[in-house]
């Protein structure tokens, strides 16, 4: 293999990068103390940047899905950072620029160190995730063109990782891939239902309405690994029969939006045009689970809403106060508080005696109906929600609170 040079100007290619070839590599770099960064090109030119201090690992990112990848590590490590959505706004909003234009998800968990709303051992837990996949993924590829910038820096405010312990683990997850025998497919590919009525004859009705729940076409199999809180490789070994009789198919999606892309302006159409002043609506979701409250973000973000996620019902009204927002959404069962007793306490609030509440529920009864109605509630959709039904339940009601 041809020995990384971190003072060449050219880049260095390496035919089919696998852990071997990875180790050694990264030991050239320990060799020449490699301060800096460095960027690895695939022949689809997909690109991954890792940060260097004398040969250590501070932070890498990049790859198809980068902000997936960070908001998946979000849920899984930081909980309840993942369920405060504004919260990454306000504080991506108080960091330099200039510190934002080399790695904005580096800065934050730095930030969020520096404040105590995480401890250095959580923002570590994230990092080595992170690194781990994209080893992955670079030794899913078939070669790389390496490129070193030792004029670009990150700070070693959080931790140092030997390429060693990553690329080791690495490589049992890609040997466990290989022997499922699924090289062939990514874990960033998202499952998708083809023929929806022979599934349905293959399966019985609880795993086929699981399934059609679950494969939307817009989830990875990575996202769905954390939302089923299972590994990767089961989760695709168990689709992997319908696969085979192309029941179920993988298809490419596009990454989320970087939190750092500007805001869609009011434009007379789409979901903001029936506003008044051109503001864009912000929708509440009180819900005690991350993953409602992530789920409801992905839906309400894509039809170019604002969003603010609750998951402390006791902090909910104090956070309502603070946001105004246009129309809340309100799960029915949560701990220390439910839904109704909410609803009843915002109808008192002469600002929110107006303000649409959309009850949900994962039991559609009339009694939580009648219920619902007598402590004020707007309407009421059911749980697992469907994406235009939440949205078309926002167009009628904010509509009716701003007539044309």
């Amino acid at each position: 293999m041809t020995t990384a040079n971190p003072s060449s100007q050219n880049p260095l290619i390496i035919r089919d990068f696998n852990a071997e070839k990875q180790a050694e590599f990264f030991e050239t770099l320990k060799k020449n103390r490699f301060s800096g960064q460095l960027v690895l090109t695939n022949p689809k030119r997909e690109k991954w940047s890792f940060y260097f201090y004398l040969s250590r690992i501070i932070y890498a990112t990049g790859g198809v899905h980068p902000v997936r990848r960070w908001r998946r590590n979000l849920i899984n490590y930081l909980p309840q950072i993942a369920s405060q959505p504004s919260t990454v706004q306000a504080d991506l909003a108080s960091i330099a620029p200039e510190k934002l234009k080399v790695s904005w998800e580096y800065e934050l968990l730095c930030l969020w160190v520096e404040q105590q709303k995480i401890t250095r051992e959580q923002a570590a837990k994230m990092i080595h995730s992170a690194i781990v996949e994209i080893l992955f993924d670079i030794t899913q590829g078939t070669a790389v063109a390496c490129e070193f910038k030792p004029n670009i820096l990150l700070p070693p405010r959080l931790i140092l990782i030997d390429a060693e312990q990553v690329i080791g683990e690495s490589k049992q997850l890609w040997s466990a891939w290989q022997e499922a025998k699924i090289a062939d497919r990514s874990p960033n590919l998202a499952p998708i239902i083809r023929h929806p009525e022979q599934l349905k004859q293959k399966t019985n009705p609880q795993v086929y309405q699981t399934l059609s729940q679950l494969l939307d076409g817009h989830q990875t199999l990575r996202d769905l690994s954390i939302r089923m809180k299972r590994h990767v490789l089961p989760v695709i070994s168990s689709l992997l029969p319908y696969m085979q009789m192309s029941l179920i198919e993988l298809v490419n999606v596009s990454d989320f939006a970087s939190p750092l892309a500007p805001p869609q302006q009011a434009t007379g159409g789409g979901a903001s045009g029936f506003l008044t002043g051109g503001k864009i609506p912000l929708i509440a979701c009180i819900d005690d689970s991350p993953l409602m409250c992530q789920t409801m973000e992905k839906i309400l973000t894509a039809a170019k809403f604002q969003f603010v996620g609750i998951n402390d019902p006791l902090r909910a009204i104090a956070i309502l106060l603070a946001r105004k927002p246009d129309l809340i959404f309100l799960d029915l069962v949560m701990p220390n508080a439910n839904g109704y007793e909410i609803c009843a306490q915002l109808r008192k609030m002469t600002f929110f005696k107006d303000t649409p509440i959309v009850i949900l529920t994962g039991n559609d009864g009339l009694v939580d109906r009648v219920r619902a109605k007598m402590v004020g509630s707007t309407d009421f959709i059911s749980k697992p929600v469907d994406p235009e039904i939440v949205v078309s339940t926002i167009h009628k009601h904010l509509r009716q609170e701003n007539p044309a």
